[in-house]
């Protein structure tokens, strides 16, 4: 009989745990015209790596989407295929965002507007014969309340727009809705001026900076796992 490898049986032992976390995922988005850097893709990368030290038992997975009409679904549909998720936590940016806008329902509905690769949506539909709306599953009151007790600016919102934060949101809540345990799914769009044309940070008219946005984020998730009885408040450092 072969002596048993201490590290080896250390590093089964890591992977397995791992394995049995359950997921959060996050993305982002990349640019699209009119938007030459998008704060979602400094965010979210920071933000995970952020939250893996907040929440040791679940394994975040952070994700950087194409703002385009066929590839961004078919990532999100990837990136869901692994089991375990808990969480899908999308982030976007729109100019009419005033802080931290919590996305309360994804319509079925796409509007004519070119992505990033320069394409239209194939379809009016963001799925066809899907439900005319689904409402997002997050806290989202309770999110609210977290961020304007922390002074940050936060409102729901009813509009997600009709480009990809909407079509990514509804794709996800109908993904979810397949599970036999559905996870819980939302979008957050961040106002478009936390970052400058070049990427680089800026504080945005309404008051809030990447770093505001970190901690707003962090809040979110904490609010989110603690509605699955996991977790509790972050308090900014």
């Amino acid at each position: 009989m072969r002596p048993i490898d201490p590290i080896a049986k250390e590093d089964r032992a890591t992977a397995a745990f791992a394995a049995a976390r359950p997921i959060v995922l996050l993305t982002g988005f990349g640019p699209f015209p009119g938007v030459p850097a998008n704060a979602t893709a400094l965010l979210v990368p920071r933000l995970a790596k952020a939250a893996r030290e907040l929440f040791p038992t679940y394994d975040f997975v952070a994700e950087i989407l194409p703002t385009e009409w066929a590839a961004a679904p078919q990532k999100l549909a990837d990136l869901l295929a692994r089991p375990g998720t808990a969480l899908a936590l999308h982030f976007g940016v729109s100019k009419q965002a005033e802080g931290f806008q919590i996305e309360l329902v994804g319509r079925n509905q796409c509007k004519a507007v070119a992505d990033a690769a320069g394409f239209l949506p194939t379809n009016e539909y963001v799925i066809e014969l899907g439900p005319a709306e689904r409402p997002s599953t997050l806290p989202a009151e309770r999110i609210v309340a977290r961020l304007l007790e922390l002074g940050m600016p936060a409102h729901t919102s009813t509009d997600a727009g009709g480009f990809l934060c909407n079509a990514l949101l509804y794709h996800s809540l109908s993904a979810a809705s397949l599970r036999d345990e559905p996870h819980l799914v939302g979008f957050v769009h961040l106002p478009a001026d936390l970052v400058d044309a070049d990427g680089k940070a800026a504080a945005s008219a309404h008051g809030l900076d990447l770093r505001g946005a970190l901690v707003g984020a962090l809040e979110i998730i904490a609010t989110c796992l603690e509605s699955l009885g996991s977790a509790r408040a972050v308090k900014p450092g």
